[in-house]
Parts: C-alpha cells; sequence; structure tokens
C-alpha cells in the first residue's frame, strides 16, 4: 500500500504499475511519535500523516513539494524508514503548458524511482487503459451530479439529503475522514465538497491520445520515435488534467475557486470552511470570502486530532442552528401531549436547562411564564452525565419540584450528548444566545468566558444569534488559564481578581500560550514583584485576549459577560476598560446558557418553536 496526500500527485503512475494507492486522511489520537520524530511547533496535518503512516501498515508514500513542513517530514521518513518507498513528487504551481510539462517530467521520475524499488516496470499503454477506466467513471460520476443539480463527487463525499431545506457547501483544505462523518450526519443537503481532495480529476483524455499509445501508425508499425512521442503526449494530456482540478490554494492562479463559489452563492444557505491549524494559505482564503461572500461562512480549523471533536460539534452545530432560523425552519419536533395534559389540568409546565461544561454542570428550572424557579451550579466532575444527575437532584430539591413534575429536559454545552435522560440537546452558542437576551434585552454581544474555551457571540434585536467565534483548543485566555495562574502564585481563585485590584507596578504578560505564560509568572516571582501586580497583568492578557475575540464579531454596544470568569472584578475591570463600556453581568452569569436551554424545551412545548 503506497499513501499520498495531494490530488496533484501522479499516482496513477503506481497505480498503472500493479501498486495499491490510498489517500492519508489524519485521524490521530496523540502525536507522541510525531512530537519525538519532527517537532512539536510543525504542522498538526503533517503530524498527523506521519503517525497514521508509521501506524498504518504502509509500504511507502508519495509527498508533494507543497510546504515547508511537508519537505520536513519527507527528510525525516527517508531517514527512519529506509527501507519503504518514500518519494517526493515535484508539482508545478502553474497550470498551463510549461506546468503540465513539468508536471509529466515529475510522473516520469516518480515511474522510474518506483521501478527501482519494486522491480516492476512502468508501461504507458497500462497507464491508457486505466485512464480510460478513470475516464468513464468520471462520465457517469458528472451524469449524476447533473441530476442531482450539484458538482460534487460521492467518492469524497456522501450524496447527502436532498430532501433537507438546509443547503451547504464545503470548502478550504482536506477534512479528516472523523470531520466529514460529522458533517454527513446531520439533516443537511452538501451541494458541493471543494475542499482540497473533495473533487478527482476528469481524466478525459482524447481517445486519439490513448489509442495512439498502443496503435499503430498509418504505414504500418510505429517507429521507436512515434512510441515515444505518443508516450510523451500521453503523459503530458494526463498531467494536464491533473492540472484542471479546482486549484488547492498553493497555485498560481485560485480564481477558478472563487468564481465556482460565487455560481453557487444564490443556491447556499452557508459554507462550511474547513482549514488546518496555522496553515496560512487557506486562512487567507477564508478571509477573502468572508468578506466577498453574502452566505454566512462557518471557519472549522482542527488539528487533525481526534481530541477536537467537541470544539468542532459545538461549531458546526451552531452555525447550523444559526442558518436553519434565518430561513425560518423549526428545530426537530418533540411530541407536545404534556403540554394538552397541562392545559386540561389547569397545572404549570415545568422545563429544566442543563449546561453541561467542563468545568461546572448548571440547572435552570422554568415555568411556563419563563419565571426561574430554581437554579443550581456544581462543579463537574470526571463524568459529566453522574454531574448532570447531581445538577438535576439539587436543583429539584430547590424548587421542591420532583422528577416527574419536569415536563422537558434540554441540555446544552459540551458534555450534552452524554446526558442520558435530555429529552433534546443544544449548542451552547445558541443557548447563550438565548439566555442573554432573556436576562437583558438590549445586549448585543455576549462574552462567555468558561473552563476551557471563550465565545464572542453578537446578537439580533430578536435575540437570534447572527455571528459568534470560539477560542482556538487552547487554555490561555480561559477560566482554566487563570486558574493555572492563581496556583503558580499560590493565591485562591476566587480571591485572584480582587487581589489583582490593588496593582501598583503595570506588568505585561506577552506569551500567548498558557505554558509560556506560566514560565513568565514565574520568572516575575523570582524578580520578587508583588502578586497583585503580577495578577493585575493576568487580567490584562485575558482582557486582550477576550476583546480580539469580541472584535471578530464586531464591537456592538449592549455587551454581556457570562460564565465563571464573569464574577472574577479583576477580569471584569480590565475588559471593560479595553472596550470602554460597562459590561452587563446578571446575578450567576454561570446558569446564562442553561436558561436559554430552558427556553428552548419551553419554546418547544408551548408551540412556538
Amino acid at each position: 500500500m503506497i499513501g499520498y496526500l495531494c490530488k496533484y500527485a501522479p499516482v496513477e503512475i503506481l497505480q498503472a504499475m500493479g501498486a495499491e494507492v490510498s489517500l492519508i486522511m489524519p485521524d490521530a489520537s496523540d502525536y507522541s511519535r510525531a512530537d519525538r520524530m519532527l517537532h512539536p511547533n510543525i504542522c498538526s496535518f503533517i503530524k498527523g500523516v506521519l503517525e497514521t503512516f508509521a501506524g498504518g501498515g504502509y509500504d511507502g508514500i508519495v509527498l508533494t513539494n507543497c510546504c515547508d513542513s511537508t519537505r520536513r517530514l519527507y527528510d525525516r521518513l527517508k531517514k527512519e524508514y529506509p527501507q519503504k518507498f518514500i518519494y517526493m513528487a515535484e508539482i508545478p504551481r502553474t497550470a498551463g503548458k510549461a506546468g503540465a510539462e513539468f508536471l509529466a517530467a515529475s510522473a516520469a521520475g516518480l515511474a522510474d524511482a518506483y521501478t527501482r524499488y519494486s522491480g516492476r516496470s512502468f508501461s504507458c499503454s497500462a497507464l491508457a487503459e486505466l485512464l480510460k477506466k478513470k475516464r468513464e467513471e468520471c462520465s457517469a460520476r458528472k451524469a449524476d451530479a447533473g441530476k442531482a443539480g450539484e458538482y460534487r463527487p460521492p467518492s469524497a463525499c456522501k450524496a447527502g439529503r436532498k430532501s433537507s431545506p438546509v443547503k451547504i457547501g464545503l470548502t478550504g483544505a482536506r477534512c479528516s475522514r472523523s470531520v466529514l462523518d460529522r458533517i454527513e450526519s446531520y439533516d443537511i443537503h452538501i451541494l458541493f465538497d471543494m475542499t482540497c481532495t473533495g473533487v478527482p480529476g476528469n481524466f478525459s483524455v482524447p481517445d486519439q491520445i490513448l489509442k495512439a499509445v498502443s496503435g499503430e501508425s498509418a504505414g504500418g508499425k510505429k517507429t521507436r520515435e512515434e512510441t515515444a512521442e505518443a508516450e510523451r503526449r500521453l503523459l503530458e494530456e494526463y498531467a494536464r488534467q491533473l492540472l484542471t482540478q479546482i486549484p488547492c490554494m498553493r497555485m498560481t492562479d485560485c480564481s477558478p475557486r472563487e468564481r465556482l463559489l460565487k455560481s453557487f452563492e444564490d443556491r447556499l444557505d452557508g459554507i462550511i470552511f474547513h482549514t488546518v491549524q496555522f496553515c496560512d494559505n487557506y486562512s487567507y482564503e477564508y478571509a477573502a470570502l468572508h468578506g466577498n461572500l453574502s452566505v454566512p461562512i462557518q471557519k472549522l480549523e482542527t488539528d487533525a486530532t481526534s481530541q477536537c471533536e467537541g470544539q468542532i460539534r459545538t461549531r458546526l452545530e451552531a452555525f447550523l442552528e444559526s442558518v436553519a432560523a434565518s430561513k425560518g425552519i423549526s428545530a426537530p419536533q418533540i411530541i407536545r401531549q404534556k403540554r394538552e395534559k397541562h392545559r386540561k389540568m389547569g397545572t404549570k409546565l415545568h422545563v429544566m436547562g442543563i449546561d453541561s461544561g467542563s468545568t461546572s454542570t448548571n440547572a435552570v428550572i422554568m415555568d411556563e411564564n419563563r419565571r426561574i424557579e430554581a437554579y443550581a451550579v456544581v462543579r463537574t466532575g470526571a463524568k459529566s452525565a453522574e454531574s448532570a444527575e447531581h445538577v438535576l437532584r439539587e436543583a429539584l430539591e430547590k424548587a421542591s419540584l420532583t422528577r416527574q413534575d419536569i415536563d422537558m429536559i434540554v441540555s446544552t454545552g459540551y458534555g450534552r450528548v452524554s446526558i442520558p435522560f435530555a429529552d433534546r440537546n443544544v449548542t451552547e452558542i445558541s443557548c447563550h444566545g438565548k439566555g442573554a437576551h432573556y436576562f437583558n434585552p438590549d445586549v448585543r454581544t455576549v462574552l462567555d468566558i468558561g473552563g476551557q474555551d471563550s465565545k464572542a457571540i453578537r446578537l439580533s434585536e430578536d435575540g437570534d444569534v447572527v455571528d459568534f467565534v470560539m477560542n482556538d483548543k487552547c487554555a490561555a485566555g480561559t477560566g482554566k488559564f487563570l486558574e493555572m495562574m492563581a496556583r503558580t502564585l499560590e493565591i485562591d481563585i476566587g480571591t485572584l481578581g480582587q487581589e489583582s485590584l490593588h496593582w501598583k507596578e503595570d506588568i505585561d504578560i506577552s506569551s500567548m500560550c498558557s505554558v509560556f505564560a506560566e514560565s513568565e509568572v514565574i520568572s516575575l516571582i523570582a524578580d520578587n514583584r508583588e502578586k497583585c501586580d503580577i495578577a493585575h497583568g493576568i487580567h490584562k492578557s485575558v482582557a486582550s485576549r477576550a476583546v480580539s475575540l469580541m472584535k471578530r464579531v464586531g464591537l456592538q454596544p449592549g455587551y454581556m459577560m457570562t460564565g465563571g470568569v464573569a464574577k472574577n472584578p479583576g477580569a471584569v475591570r480590565e475588559i471593560e476598560e479595553k472596550l470602554g463600556e460597562k459590561l452587563f453581568i446578571c446575578e450567576e452569569p454561570e446558569i446564562v446558557g442553561a436558561a436559554g436551554a430552558a427556553l428552548f424545551g419551553l419554546e418547544e412545548l408551548l408551540g412556538e418553536a
């Protein structure tokens, strides 16, 4: 098995030589081997490739000269696995005649290298037969796509649910298999997959070129020169076909990508843009599309590991919820016999929202008049389901209700799918937006700083989510970061914010990484700096990150802060100073998401969803 990464890699050469090839789609659980063999700060996608290659039983790999990280991987694999076929294919950056000639020469070089490795010889007639078969497969795909009115082959992405009213396009860098599976699991119609390996080449090589390789000339048997010319034309046409694919962002001319997206603009409800963490090329494209397209676009920045599943799910579901809401599409309906029962008996409805976060699990019980009857906040333990049971019992006790009195339970937060007794789950983005509007209808921009992530949410006048962003998979600027700094300063986390208010010396914590920031704090302690001054610098760092996040959705006045960090007076003051505005903070800022979840349940039962 020979693995490859790039859609421009001429792997049909290897297939014509009898080799089995496979597109590597990394889904690594950790990078322990890659961190040791490469470097912790190298591209996460490339680290995932190394982990997959090393553990996947591959006989070799074909890489392409797309970036420095790939070249570093090539050097390391060549040294680590001398017995395997490790090859770097040189790929042009243009799709014209010169580019096709360059790629044809690169393909011939690949054939020579594999012959030396395997002992198998390359035959242009075998390549011609393979390309003819691929051309027939491509024609069948195009016919199916034409009937469906879409531009996407089923080989890269499933056919989607064409009955769904929500139509989404997928673009950017290649997704991992788990990300694709997650996207395909929702009730949406995926119009196209334009990620860098989402659309394979069409290989519509003309018959005359295919026949010329094995056929005879008009005067009888072909001369050596005629045979060489026919083979040269085949390789060059094959290379040209590879280069006619939707260009990736390393190519000089990427305009066909934008033109294709523009052609779908009036049919799309939203775009999911996938990119790999720290990949500049696709970050530039995202910025351009965000400003030039009229449809909503959600960026999914992943690191090719399974650990980012929670954030991916939240981003996707919140985006799809907002897109569906903009089209006036109701959430999945739940049987409403309970509502009729209460009307007949003259009793009240009761709903519960449970927000299962990384640090705390919060519950709100609300009656049909939208009055909060009780709430509870408990620390999240090792198992989210057990924490949910705990907070359920505590909230019921405070409200003097039983489990049978609750007509619906809606869960939210990262642990929402792990609560078995919930009737429905909604993303924390939507719930925080609805909860914020409930506590203060004038709020337009919500900042939620939780235990392990931060979110900025922009709301419409009706409380609908207009836009949102989440921080990257990093503890910096979150409650976990403040807990870490408090431990380093040997200050209780509950008094860290108050301590920072007494600062005298203005200290800056410059590191963006929580680990490096901790090293800075340790150095400051060694320099005998006052704890209150260091604490002030820590809160300034948190505030800078928070306001930068808010700027990405637009600083629209009417600011609210939610989450546990909203109880920290040092953080609140620094954020307010940077905003130049006061933050609205409700009595218990940790229950805003749970209140929003309860409201979703109430709307469902009252028939308002």
